[in-house]
């Protein structure tokens, strides 16, 4: 067994002074059936070592649901197997692009803002969760023959808050569960942050893009002794839904890479290999710049991050780059590239054959009903990911008003008496065209991710601040809650989808089938249609929607095969009138084929 702990300068492993040349790669961004062939492409490049978060919201979805945690410590030993060290940030909070940064909505609900403090209710939640999680970790340390080599408290804490009591709480309940490698802490090299953000006696670490040498002369002036780590390199960067996409040339950060490494620095790249944001677990941020309240900015479903490692596990020109740099500070020559997995044979159009309206996908698959005299939030209906229909009667007598969904969050499609009257938005919250009396009026509101970072991080979605018609707020609201993982049995689905296609561009659940010979990596391409989910076999890709700049969603080759797929989308939008030969998959081409406007053969 080998002991591995922090000294003055460096990192030591058995005494001897290491170097840990990390890479992130995220267990939940790839099907566990490549974990193998990812872990392997770490190697190749250059790394010796594996980062990955842990979403506690995907490990417990509902309070005291709790699934397959034991899927962190299969990744740790394949980590192993893969011959990499690992390090494990648990959280509980850990950004990540990440539905509501890991914390479980119906925690971050009923607390509000007393989450991530020394909050006795938030602390409890937490010392429970990590009492089924740890256990994972804590057999898989360095010292006990495994890859764990580091295991952070918190994450970025110092760019939200400055609760000291809260992170030395934390750090003493891994302790306490048995963790006995190093503990580290990161955040931004900024005064403010790194105090807010350290822990006593704890290894504190820096997450930047450019300037190592100015970001490292920060941390030195607050921490003059311990090694020095970049636990965030951002080599590249992620996208939002009506944005650009995000690019860093590979030049530029294979530059900014040797810089940090000359400093005589460990390093973990982020990403290595970003992958997927597979079931709608995609997050969002807020613009307005640093301060982060401005407009809602969902994130899309790729994390391909313009990483070395691309969507599909192929090495990039980036790669190249990084690799010829790690082999310069590397203890001997990498191991040769990996076969690329199995691509699919051909391009294949799927049949689509039934269709369900929305109002019957929501009686086979939505909660129960409830009636509130305000509209409830999705947290108080228990919705993670997914959408609620708010239903409401406008009393009448009386002329045409503007209708308001006060407080929107954060896409909502409006029927009036049955009629599709509009979408709203939460930054354009009134129907253009005006509502009169006796009406009934549906709004099918979408969550499009809970923020991940910022101060805003952890708000409600839904309607959040009641409906307005004119200057009166209108009382007597129903709800219903569609969750995201109601809609993952075929036969469900099969047994709703069973209506003739309308042909008039409704929205709803869609079902159809693709026969594949060659089965493996593909993209699902949904040329026309606007926005929504979709599944391939069960298993949800994440969410689709036209405003780009994603154009196709990743298809792992282990979720399809040989013969007969079931493809099933929900629309929440607009269908194309003619949807025959509207879902396509086509094979993943060669690196840089990725799900963007413009990048594709």
């Amino acid at each position: 067994m080998s002991e591995f702990r922090v000294g003055d300068a460096d990192f030591l492993l058995d005494g001897r002074p290491v170097r840990l040349l990390s890479g992130a790669l995220h267990y939940f961004r790839v099907h566990e059936a490549q974990w193998g062939h990812r872990l392997r492409m770490l190697r190749a490049m250059g790394l010796n070592c594996v980062e990955t978060y842990v979403p506690w919201n995907l490990h417990e979805p509902r309070a005291g649901e709790v699934r397959d945690v034991g899927a962190l410590g299969r990744f740790l030993d394949a980590a192993r197997e893969a011959g990499l060290w690992a390090i494990v940030r648990p959280g509980p909070y850990i950004c990540a692009e990440w539905e509501n940064g890991g914390l479980p909505h119906w925690l971050t609900g009923e607390l509000g803002a007393r989450a991530r403090t020394r909050d006795a209710g938030f602390l409890a939640a937490v010392e429970r969760w990590f009492g089924l999680l740890l256990p994972e970790v804590v057999s898989r340390q360095a010292d006990r023959g495994g890859p764990v080599v580091l295991v952070q408290v918190e994450n970025e804490y110092g760019s939200y808050g400055s609760d000291g009591v809260y992170l030395e709480r934390l750090a003493g309940v891994l302790r306490e569960a048995g963790v006995t490698v190093p503990l580290c802490t990161s955040d931004g090299p900024e005064d403010q942050m790194l105090s807010g953000g350290a822990v006593p006696g704890v290894l504190a670490t820096v997450n930047f893009g450019s300037g190592a040498r100015e970001a490292f002369d920060a941390l030195r002036r607050f921490r003059p002794s311990g090694p020095l780590m970049c636990m965030e390199f951002w080599c590249g960067w992620f996208d939002h839904w009506g944005g650009a996409h995000a690019v860093r040339e590979a030049g530029d950060a294979a530059e900014a890479l040797r810089e940090i490494l000359e400093c005589g620095a460990s390093v973990n790249l982020y990403m290595a290999h970003g992958g997927t944001s597979f079931g709608g677990w995609a997050g969002a941020n807020r613009g307005g710049g640093a301060r982060h309240e401005g407009v809602l900015e969902p994130d899309v479903t790729s994390y391909d991050y313009d990483a070395p490692i691309d969507e599909c596990g192929r090495p990039t020109e980036k790669f190249w780059r990084f690799r010829e740099v790690l082999a310069g500070f590397a203890d001997g020559p990498p191991p040769e590239v990996p076969p690329a997995p199995p691509v699919l044979s051909a391009r294949v159009a799927a049949v689509v054959a039934g269709w369900a309206p929305p109002d019957a996908v929501l009686e086979a698959f939505g909660g129960a009903e409830v009636a509130r005299p305000v509209p409830p939030t999705f947290e108080e209906l228990d919705v993670d990911r997914g959408l609620v229909r708010y239903a409401v009667r406008v009393p009448g007598p009386r002329g045409a008003y503007p209708l308001t969904a006060r407080g929107l969050r954060d896409l909502a499609v409006v029927c009036v008496d049955g009629v599709r009257a509009g979408v709203l938005r939460e930054d354009a919250e009134t129907l253009e065209r005006p509502v009169a009396g006796d009406a009934r009026v549906e709004l099918w509101v979408e969550s499009l991710g809970r923020v991940n970072y910022g101060p805003r991080a952890g708000e409600p979605k839904g309607i959040t601040g009641g409906l307005l018609h004119e200057r009166q707020f209108l009382h007597g609201v129903s709800a219903r809650g569609l969750r995201l993982d109601a809609l993952e049995s075929a036969a469900d689905v099969r047994a709703v989808a069973v209506r003739a296609l309308p042909g008039d561009g409704a929205r709803g659940l869609y079902r159809g089938s693709a026969r594949v010979r060659g089965a493996g990596d593909a993209w699902l391409e949904l040329p026309g249609w606007t926005r929504g989910f979709v599944w391939v076999n069960g298993f949800a890709l994440g969410r689709y929607w036209s405003v780009g700049p994603q154009r196709s969603l990743f298809v792992p080759g282990p979720v399809l095969r040989e013969g007969g797929n079931e493809v099933w989308l929900l629309e929440l939008e607009e269908a194309p009138r003619d949807v025959r030969g509207s879902w396509v998959l086509r094979p993943v081409a060669e690196a840089g084929d990725r799900a963007r406007t413009g990048a594709r053969p």
